[in-house]
C-alpha cells in the first residue's frame, strides 16, 4: 500500500495521458521532411519522456546541432496543430486525480504552456495547484523541473512522491531526493526504471488512492 503524501508530482505523457499517437505522429511529420529512416512506433515511443534531441540524433547521427535544433523547433510547431485529438486519459486517471488528497504539480518535459493546455483539455487542470514544465532549463534526468515545483509550492523533498513511467523520471526524482513511484503501463523501459530502485510500483494509477 502506498502511504499518503503531502505533495504529488506527476509526469504527464505515459503516466496521465496515453499521448503516444499524437507525439509519434508529430515526430513522423518532422521525419517526412528529411531523408527516409526506419523508425517503428515502438522505437519512437521509447523516446517519450526523453528530450526530442535524443530521438533525432539517434535517427540522424550525422546532423549538426543546428539541424537537430531545427527539427525540434519544427516538432514544436506541428505538435500543437494535432490538438491532442488522438490522446486519451489512461483508465482511472480522472477519478484518481479528483479524489487524491494532497497538493499536486507536474514534472514534464513539455513546456509549461503546453502542459496547461493538455491538462485543461482533459479536465485535470483544476486539480493541480501548480503546473511545471521544462522551460529553458535542463530536462529530466536533471532534477530542475522538480526543484522548480519545490520553489513554487514551498515544500521539501521528503514531502513529495514523483509518479512517472520512464527512467529519466526516476533518475530526476533520485537527484531531487523525492520518493519514487514507477508506473508499469506507460512507455518506459521497466528494467531501466528499476535501476533507480523506485519506492513503489503500480499497474494502475488508482493504486495511489488509500484503500
Amino acid at each position: 500500500m502506498i502511504p499518503r503524501f503531502p505533495v504529488y508530482l506527476f509526469d504527464i505523457d505515459g503516466t496521465l495521458l496515453d499521448s503516444a499517437p499524437d507525439i509519434t505522429g508529430a515526430v513522423r511529420c518532422v521525419l517526412g521532411q528529411h531523408a527516409p529512416v526506419e523508425a517503428s512506433d515502438a522505437f519512437l515511443q521509447s523516446f517519450i519522456g526523453h528530450h526530442l534531441i535524443d530521438c533525432f540524433q539517434c535517427l540522424y547521427p550525422a546532423y549538426t546541432a543546428g539541424q537537430i535544433d531545427a527539427m525540434v523547433q519544427e516538432y514544436r510547431r506541428v505538435y500543437p496543430l494535432r490538438e491532442h485529438q488522438s490522446t486519451r486519459l489512461y483508465p482511472g486517471v480522472a477519478e484518481t486525480i479528483a479524489a487524491l488528497g494532497g497538493r499536486k504539480s507536474t514534472a514534464t518535459t513539455k513546456g509549461t504552456p503546453t502542459a496547461r493546455i493538455v491538462l485543461e483539455k482533459f479536465g485535470l487542470l483544476p486539480h493541480f495547484e501548480h503546473v511545471q514544465g521544462t522551460d529553458g532549463f535542463p530536462c529530466k534526468p536533471a532534477p530542475d523541473v522538480i526543484l522548480k515545483s519545490f520553489e513554487a509550492l514551498n515544500v521539501r523533498p521528503e514531502d513529495c512522491l514523483l509518479i512517472g513511467d520512464a527512467a529519466p523520471d526516476m533518475e530526476a526524482g533520485r537527484n531531487a531526493g523525492v520518493k519514487l513511484c514507477a508506473v508499469r503501463y506507460g512507455y518506459g523501459d521497466q528494467k531501466a526504471m528499476a535501476r533507480f530502485e523506485p519506492d513503489y510500483w503500480i499497474d494502475d494509477i488508482r493504486e495511489l488512492l488509500p484503500r
